[in-house]
């Protein structure tokens, strides 16, 4: 918490400095092309805002493609997109907390804001069996409240949420077009419904009802929705890199105990600790992709929120069989 502080009291002095020297060039520079100007922190937002706003409006993400989320820290060219914006939509949370800095600089500027644990019903994050704690910045620190689970995302119940926010949120900056949002957005939710359906099938059709995590664990939302049981390393926002080798004798003991045939690892992992696993109990591994971010490749190719979840759909069909 204290590096967080200290972070978020150099973001504080930048925004400063970027209001200072920014001016009062919002309208001019922002909506030349005639747009609503959306800034998005990360992938999940960025696509739905897309999704619903279509031609209407000009979206932006913050975090660069193939970029591990947990490490974003925003540049001086970040803060002053913020500050030209109609609309910024962020996560919420801990790993947000330099978000308030910036908006406390900017608000008299009519941004409006979408924070995604605030459209939902959010959970904590929380220690089952076997899996170790966060660790702690500086000896001594310890956490006096649950940290919120800020992985919101990853189930499309919450999906759909989000969605009717972000499309309320541009119909009030554009009420002319709220029939186009509505209709973007009905459209959208229809698809995230067909998802919703798939997985609750596949929970139901289930042989097993339980997944290993070699790795951090930004599922708990989805398994809270679907009634799925987990095994994993970390919690989800977890500094921790390499799990210990009491953890791992942990999982392969539930690999063998669940009779589980996949171990899953997230985006961007190297996944040798699943391999670790599989080498161990003769299962496979398997990516779950959290959605937080896409590769360079899938960004350019128009990957989005639902091709991904699509695929975990299939993932998860595979792995509970």
């Amino acid at each position: 918490m204290k590096k967080m502080l200290r972070g978020y009291i150099v973001i504080l002095f930048l925004c400063i400095f970027v209001v200072a020297f920014s001016g009062c060039t919002k309208k001019e520079e922002n909506l030349d092309n005639g747009k609503i100007s959306v800034i998005a922190t990360i992938f999940p937002q960025y696509d739905f805002a897309k999704a619903v706003g279509g031609d209407k409006v000009d979206v932006k993400m913050l975090l660069s493609p193939g970029v591990e989320s947990h490490s974003f820290e925003p540049t001086l060219q970040d803060i002053s997109n913020i500050g030209k914006s109609d609309l910024f939509i962020y996560v919420g949370g801990e790993s947000d907390e330099w978000v308030d800095a910036v908006l406390e600089t900017v608000k008299d500027k009519n941004i409006k804001t979408i924070s995604l644990v605030d459209t939902v019903e959010t959970v904590e994050e929380e220690l089952v069996e076997g899996m170790e704690e966060h660790e702690e910045e500086e000896e001594g620190e310890h956490e006096e409240e649950g940290e919120i689970d800020e992985h919101v995302w990853t189930s499309p119940r919450n999906a759909i949420k989000i969605v009717n926010k972000i499309c309320d949120t541009l119909s009030e900056i554009d009420s002319e077009n709220k029939d186009y949002y509505r209709d973007n957005a009905d459209n959208y939710i229809k698809e995230l419904q067909k998802i919703d359906s798939n997985i609750t099938e596949v929970v139901n059709n289930a042989r097993i009802k339980t997944l290993v995590f070699a790795e951090r664990f930004p599922f708990r939302y989805l398994a809270e929705h679907y009634g799925l049981k987990y095994y994993t390393a970390f919690p989800g926002c977890s500094a921790n890199s390499e799990p210990s080798l009491a953890t791992i004798n942990f999982l392969i003991e539930k690999v063998k105990e669940e009779n589980v045939s996949k171990v899953f690892y997230i985006e961007f992992s190297d996944g040798k600790v699943a391999d670790t696993i599989c080498s161990m109990t003769g299962a496979t591994k398997a990516e779950l992709h959290s959605c937080h971010n896409v590769s360079k490749e899938d960004f350019n190719n128009g990957v989005t929120y639902l091709d991904l979840m699509k695929r975990n759909v299939e993932t998860l069909r595979e792995a509970l069989k």
